[in-house]
């Protein structure tokens, strides 16, 4: 699989090359698959493709301080980019993993594969509801905290899988940006955002590390597809209301 670490100068660009990598997959200008690893310096609201952002986001906060917010092209919910939270995304072909057309199976299998990588760094990690990963708490189960979250997109033969990994964020933005979520798992069990949510005690160089050698990423991508990221900030992110609210 190859390997980029990438992060762009704006939110928009960022999400579009996520797509980008996707669609490059689709069109057969890539092959093998990719982990790409980014990090935003700027803080920014990302919606889910379906997510509320009247409901979700507190948009007043958001114009106050020039916070960009923006839809992904997958589902999943809201969630706060910034410093101290290292994204993620990988791309998967469905000729290697045919089962990953399911949506169920593609959650479990890239989660499952990330808990396992995760836990001899954090013994505590488990997957949570449909898309979450937590630290478990030995004394209260109830007490699980959500560290990441994560969506996906499915194409005709290429899989999109991204999300959070929150190690050294500022947890107050989350609550000063979002409203309360519109879907909530059975396990958050009404907290708010700041009882719910948590960073990981490690470093963004240990995480990056697993998903290297979770996905065997060991092929720099040399040639990012630039033109398609150019195209979709062009035609979605500066032209489209739906897909850039602020």
């Amino acid at each position: 699989m190859h390997h980029l670490s990438l992060t762009l100068d704006s939110p928009a660009e960022n999400l579009a090359l996520d797509e980008a990598l996707l669609d490059a997959h689709e069109a057969g200008e890539i092959a093998g698959g990719v982990l790409r690893l980014w990090e935003s310096p700027n803080y920014a609201v990302v919606l889910g493709r379906s997510s509320s952002a009247n409901l979700e986001v507190n948009l007043d906060a958001c114009r106050q301080n020039h916070i960009a917010v923006l839809r992904r092209c997958s589902g999943g919910g809201t969630v706060v980019a910034g410093p101290g939270c290292l994204m993620y995304a990988v791309v998967l072909d469905f000729d290697a993993y045919p089962q990953l057309r399911a949506v169920d199976l593609a959650h479990d299998f890239v989660l499952g594969r990330l808990t396992k990588a995760l836990t001899p760094l954090l013994p505590n990690v488990a997957k949570a509801g449909t898309s979450d990963l937590i630290l478990k708490q030995k004394i209260n189960k109830h007490l699980a905290q959500k560290f990441s979250g994560n969506a996906l997109r499915i194409k005709r033969n290429h899989l999109l899988y991204h999300g959070t990994l929150l190690y050294n964020f500022d947890l107050n933005q989350i609550s000063r940006l979002l409203g309360s979520p519109t879907r909530q798992p059975e396990y958050r069990d009404g907290r708010s955002h700041g009882e719910f949510i948590t960073n990981l005690p490690t470093s963004r160089e240990n995480l990056e590390q697993v998903l290297i050698s979770t996905w065997n990423a060991t092929k720099l991508l040399t040639s990012w597809p630039r033109t398609r990221v150019t195209e979709i900030v062009q035609t979605k992110y500066a032209a489209d209301a739906k897909w850039t609210i602020l």
